[in-house]
């Protein structure tokens, strides 16, 4: 197209590849960049970038264009395909330690949070005038059986018959008092199960408020590594020689890219692997680790059970394990995650003070023990 930038000359061999897949298809829509841009909502400068390497686009807007593609040409893209550009998409993810990229993915979060915090908050008002509603409804029928029960205290012979049909339960004698108390025992029943379902959203949007909270500290102490250079220019730090390394593993490549840029201001080299096999490599290869950062669901070798191997060597039983999981922090999750060894159990998205300061605690451990063996 006229208006597809060319291709950036510094890329990573992965990134160039991922460029080239995503040009291939956005040529078969036979459109502008910034005609496209339009048609998604999308900032046409970011989607240029997209194309031309400089910048990762999200998952997200990779099928966009999937789609698109299939709606123009009239038939689906193969599940190869797909496979294929996914792994390209990986590949480069994997490859790109840029701060700015872990803010996109990170922002990408927040906005997906936002939305059903949004969501969960209009769905509770909803709830919530509906339970107004069945509420007044049933002190309308609380007054009017008043009404009924002063009717029959006026006519005393009036209400001994009615209630011994009440007691005999011939209800049918006495219809008014029948179908109140049934339309009120209704309404008491509906006003049970919209206060449960009220108070299950108000749960869901007090939990996308949380994540919210907690991906704008990510977003923070990302945006503040990215002003690091600069700053470490004016003012230059002299960075202790020997640092232990801290190990992340985690199979997906955004939380790798997204812990690794939180982390990246300590002072620590950073080893980041994506499955337990790789993770016992690189503790065979290096003795200095000051702790572990481990996810729990990966495929064929999970966290618990890298773990239990970890724990079986002699020489890295005693490095720490924190695990980071989104499986949740309940007591038979977290109880389980201890009984592997860790010494903590930290939920998704995580608080990036809180973790960095727990990394820098067992790295002051760490270089103490090798002070007195020394």
């Amino acid at each position: 197209m006229r208006d597809l930038q060319p291709l950036a000359d510094s890329l990573s061999p992965e990134s160039r590849a991922l460029a080239h897949a995503l040009r291939e298809l956005f040529r078969g829509l036979d459109v502008s960049v910034r005609r496209y841009a339009s048609r998604r909502f999308r900032d046409a400068g970011t989607l240029s970038r997209y194309l031309s390497g400089t910048r990762i686009p999200p998952w997200e807007v990779i099928m966009d264009l999937f789609t698109d593609l299939a709606e123009h040409c009239g038939t689906p893209p193969t599940p190869e395909a797909i496979e294929l550009v996914r792994r390209l998409h990986s590949a480069a993810v994997e490859t790109s330690a840029s701060p700015r990229h872990a803010v996109e993915l990170l922002e990408a979060q927040l906005a997906d949070a936002d939305r059903t915090a949004r969501r969960s908050s209009t769905h509770g008002d909803v709830l919530g005038e509906a339970l107004l509603d069945r509420q007044h409804r049933i002190a309308d029928l609380e007054v009017r059986l008043s009404q009924l029960e002063a009717e029959w205290s006026a006519e005393r012979a009036r209400a001994d018959a009615l209630a011994e049909a009440l007691d005999a339960g011939a209800q049918e004698q006495t219809p008014d008092v029948a179908d109140l108390l049934l339309e009120r025992g209704v309404l008491r029943d509906e006003v049970s199960r919209l206060a449960d379902e009220l108070e299950e959203v108000q749960k869901r949007r007090e939990l996308a408020e949380d994540r919210c909270e907690l991906l704008e500290r990510q977003l923070e102490t990302i945006e503040e590594v990215e002003l690091s250079p600069s700053k470490a220019a004016a003012n230059p730090v002299p960075v202790p020689q020997c640092m232990p390394k801290v190990l992340i593993v985690d199979d997906q490549a955004d939380n790798l890219l997204a812990m690794t840029a939180v982390l990246s201001s300590l002072d620590q080299e950073l080893v980041a692997v994506s499955n337990g096999r790789d993770a016992l490599k690189a503790l065979l290869d290096h003795d200095d680790f000051a702790v572990i950062i481990l996810d729990v669901q990966m495929p064929e070798m999970d966290g618990y059970e890298t773990a239990a191997h970890i724990k079986r060597r002699t020489r890295n039983r005693d490095i720490p394990i924190i695990f980071l999981t989104a499986m949740g922090t309940d007591s038979e999750h977290s109880a389980r995650g201890y009984a592997a060894g860790a010494v903590d159990y930290i939920g998704k998205p995580f608080d990036p003070w809180a973790l960095r300061a727990k990394v820098s605690v067992f790295t002051d451990i760490f270089l103490e023990r090798r002070l007195r063996a020394g």
